[in-house]
């Protein structure tokens, strides 16, 4: 986790399959309700498509194409320091895992497919991602903000 002065450099898939959005949660036992995209911190030397393609492997089990940039949020939490740039990606699926998956990592304990009417009664970070998942294909910002749980 970077503290201090360092900032963290995090990506995610915006995956839309059936006109249904791939959320994640990655809260140890369900200890809270907010769902985001899949992805993780970025890893040196290694691509952000392949660090996106890898992340989403581990906590889902689901191969996919990487395709255009479509949001960039940053996000921090004042009093700790921290500070996390995602760079989101729309990708598409190739593959879905056999049987369940558990996250390789164990971050993550539950993931659903969710229509917009669905999405709009869920808490989701950051607040733009239905717009971006559903929207239109331009790229967007998401200015800094407070880090929830």
């Amino acid at each position: 986790m970077a503290r201090g002065g360092a900032v963290r450099l995090a990506v995610r898939a915006v995956i839309l399959r059936e006109g249904r959005l791939l959320l994640v949660n990655a809260y140890p036992g369900q200890q809270s309700d907010l769902w985001c995209a899949p992805g993780g911190g970025v890893e040196r030397h290694a691509s952000l498509p392949d660090n996106l393609i890898r992340e989403v492997h581990e906590e889902t089990g689901i191969a996919i194409r990487v395709g255009a940039p479509c949001l960039v949020n940053e996000f921090h939490a004042p009093d700790s320091g921290f500070h996390q740039v995602d760079l989101y990606f729309r990708a598409t699926v190739l593959a879905m895992p056999k049987g369940a998956w558990l996250d390789t990592e164990g971050v993550v304990n539950r993931q659903r497919w969710v229509t917009r009417a669905e999405l709009a009664g869920l808490r989701v970070k950051p607040d733009s991602l239905s717009d971006v998942a559903f929207g239109g294909e331009r790229i967007s910002y998401d200015p800094l903000e407070l880090l929830v749980r």
